[in-house]
Formats: C-alpha cells, sequence, structure tokens
C-alpha cells in the first residue's frame, strides 16, 4: 500500500490545524472585503472556502488523526482529499482572487496528506491556478504570464522546499517513534531477565540453604528417631539422650525455618560468634554420631563479615553432615584458623574417603564451592580411596 510520507503525532496535528484555521479565516475576510467583485461573488467564495474547510475536515483530519498517528495516510484517502480540494479552491479563487490567500494551508495538508513524489507536482498546479485563473477570467496570457508566472514559481519552489522539510521531520518523528518503541521493549525484556535472573538466584540460594540447614537437621532427626526405637526395649536412657538430641534439633531446623522465612542471620551466629558456632556442630555431630569429632580455635580470629561467616558455618554444616552419612570415620578433626588471607576451615576425617572425581559431583558440595566463591573464598578438598578426606574452605577478612 502506498501511503503518504510519515505520520504526524497528534500535538503537531493540532499546530498545524489552528494554523490553517488562521489562514481559512484570513481569506475568507480577504474574499469578503474585496471591492472588485461582487456582492454575490464574495458570499459565494466564502462558502467556497468554508466547504474547503468542512471538506478538510471529513476527507483530510479524519486519516491523519486515525490509529493515534502510528500510521501514514493511505495513498487511496489523500488523492481523494486533494480532489475535491483542488476543485473547492479553484471555484473559490474563479469567483474571488482574493481567495488564493488560502494556498499556503492548502500546500500545507498537500504534503501532509501525499506522498512527496505526488505532493510535489499537486503542489506546481496549486501555486500555478491563480495565473491560470486570471488567464481564464479573460485577462491577456502575454500581459499575465510575465507579471504573475515568476512569482508562482518561486512561489512553488519555497513550497517544495518547505514540503521537503516537513516531510524529512515527519520521517524523523517516525524513526524517533520507532526508536522509543524498541527501547521501551528493549527495557521490558531486560526488566524480565533480571527478574528471573534474580528469581533464578534466590532459587538456587533457598536451595542451598534448605540442604545446608533444614535437610541435614531431618537427617538427624530420623537417624536419632530411629537409634531410640532400638533402643526402647533394653537401652532406655540411652532412648531418652537420642530423643532428647532429636528435639533440640528440631527446635534448631525450626529456628533456621524462621530466620529463612525472615532473610535473617542463621540463628547459629545470632546468638553467638563462628568460633562458638563451630564448636557447637563440633559436639551435635558427636553427640548424633557417635564418632569424636576435636576442634581447634585459632585465637585471635580475624574479624569477618556475616555473609562470609555464614560461608564457614554452612561449610562445617555440610562436611560434618557428609563424614556421617559417608565417611564412616573413627574420628574427626575441626580447625578455625587465621591463614595469611582470612580465616581458613577445615574438616578432616579418617574414613573411607572418595575418588577425586566425585568431589565434582553432589549438591552440597557444589553448593559450598558456590557460597564460597561469591565472598571471594576458595574450597579445596584432598581425598582417596581408604585415605580418608580433608576439606579446607579459606575466606578473606
Amino acid at each position: 500500500m502506498v501511503t503518504a510520507q510519515a505520520p504526524i503525532t497528534r500535538r503537531m496535528l493540532g499546530y498545524w490545524e489552528l494554523f490553517y484555521a488562521l489562514v481559512y479565516i484570513g481569506a475568507a475576510v480577504a474574499a469578503l472585503l474585496d471591492p472588485g467583485y461582487p456582492t454575490a461573488s464574495r458570499i459565494g467564495s466564502v462558502l467556497l472556502l468554508a466547504a474547503q474547510a468542512a471538506w478538510y475536515w471529513l476527507a483530510g483530519h479524519r486519516p491523519l488523526s486515525a490509529s493515534d498517528h502510528d500510521q501514514s495516510v493511505p495513498l487511496r484517502a489523500g488523492l481523494r482529499w486533494f480532489c475535491g480540494a483542488l476543485v473547492l479552491f479553484c471555484c473559490a479563487i474563479l469567483l474571488v482572487g482574493a481567495s488564493a490567500w488560502v494556498t499556503p494551508a492548502l500546500l500545507c495538508q498537500t504534503f501532509w496528506l501525499l506522498p512527496f513524489r505526488i505532493a510535489a507536482p499537486s503542489v506546481v498546479l496549486v501555486s500555478f491556478a491563480p495565473t491560470v485563473r486570471d488567464i481564464v477570467a479573460g485577462d491577456s496570457a502575454a500581459d499575465v504570464i510575465p507579471r504573475f508566472a515568476p512569482a508562482a514559481a518561486i512561489f512553488a519552489v519555497l513550497s517544495l522546499l518547505l514540503g521537503y522539510v516537513l516531510t524529512r521531520i515527519g520521517r524523523d518523528n517516525e524513526k524517533q517513534a520507532e526508536l522509543i518503541a524498541s527501547l521501551e521493549a528493549s527495557r521490558a525484556e531486560v526488566a524480565r531477565l533480571s527478574h528471573e535472573a534474580g528469581t533464578s538466584a534466590e532459587r538456587e540460594r533457598l536451595a542451598r540453604e534448605i540442604h545446608d540447614t533444614l535437610a541435614q537437621g531431618f537427617t538427624s532427626i530420623v537417624a536419632l528417631t530411629q537409634a531410640a526405637e532400638s533402643e526402647l526395649d533394653n537401652e532406655r536412657e540411652a532412648a531418652r539422650r537420642h530423643l532428647a538430641l532429636a528435639t533440640r534439633t528440631a527446635r534448631e531446623n525450626l529456628a533456621e525455618a524462621r530466620a529463612m522465612v525472615g532473610a535473617l542471620t542463621p540463628t547459629a551466629l545470632g546468638s553467638s560468634s563462628l568460633a562458638e558456632a563451630v564448636r557447637r556442630q563440633a559436639k551435635l555431630f558427636t553427640d548424633v554420631s557417635g564418632t569424636a569429632a576435636s576442634c581447634t580455635i585459632g585465637d585471635p580470629l580475624p574479624t569477618l563479615e556475616t555473609a562470609k561467616e555464614v560461608v564457614l558455618l554452612r561449610a562445617v554444616q555440610e562436611a560434618l553432615a557428609n563424614v556421617r552419612r559417608h565417611a564412616a570415620a573413627s574420628t574427626v578433626e575441626v580447625r578455625l584458623l587465621a591463614s595469611e588471607h582470612g580465616v581458613m576451615l577445615s574438616v578432616h576425617d579418617d574414613g573411607k574417603g572418595f575418588a577425586a572425581d566425585a568431589a565434582a559431583t553432589g549438591f552440597g558440595l557444589a553448593g559450598m564451592r558456590s557460597r564460597a566463591e561469591q565472598v571471594g573464598g576458595t574450597l579445596t578438598i584432598h581425598s582417596g580411596i581408604d585415605e580418608g578426606t580433608k576439606l579446607v574452605v579459606e575466606v578473606p577478612s
């Protein structure tokens, strides 16, 4: 479909139509006050100018204002308007020559409603219409052409230049509108991707939190209740001790769950130092598993940010849980010491160990490594079949 050069914005259209109204009024006043014509001709010319204004409103304004100005005017609609406007214009200037004062409005409308390649010859036609009118009215062509043709030619050239500028402005506005729409779409896409990335990161964080806290706690509760169940008949005191440990672990799990929901610091760090929390984890491991776990704490330890303390606490929880489930160790050694760059946590057991390539699997180790890297730390694992395992996490101070 062939269309006009470019869409016109609502604000621009309002300004231009105010200009048209002033031109129509000025031309009507000039025609009405022209003493060189009969009263009937002057009134008829004013009525034709009014009809021309009404025709623009019906056949020109509506296509321009259609579709919220994001579509150019279809060629058929533009040609329909121009043919009607040209007929009314020619009739008006035939009655009263001063009606030609409406020409500026007609030319601007032509450039907005027709493609430039069609608007250009149309503008030339309108520019020379008053000259032709004088010849048709009976004036000598030899007299009219030298007097009015140069002025008409200059007027046509200036109109074409103005029309070219208008169409360029229209195209630039259209490109800017497309760019703005593209930027808005890009911004919406960035917002969507950021939301998805944030959701994914939060999901991963919660998965690590649940694995390192609640899942480990539930595993301990299951182990303790199973032990208590087997001891109910013959070792009631041991069963009570295991049930008490299960109750304490359940309470800690509940506190961790509440802290997780409230996005708070882990409860083990909320009421004590990192050193005390690590000692407590080692003691809990001994109570639950029956395997001796020694704990060595360096003094003094560098002060760490809460996020880095959380990394070390989660690491010792995960490491001891892995020892209890998989290592079959007889002794475990936990160390929390100052290092050259910060604080180092190591968990060393004498269990059955595992192959080096197995360290790459398992959500717990992957989560531990991810936590350490997020705070600029490192995770190192030394293990071999029947050689035990040593896990070292170091974070900067």
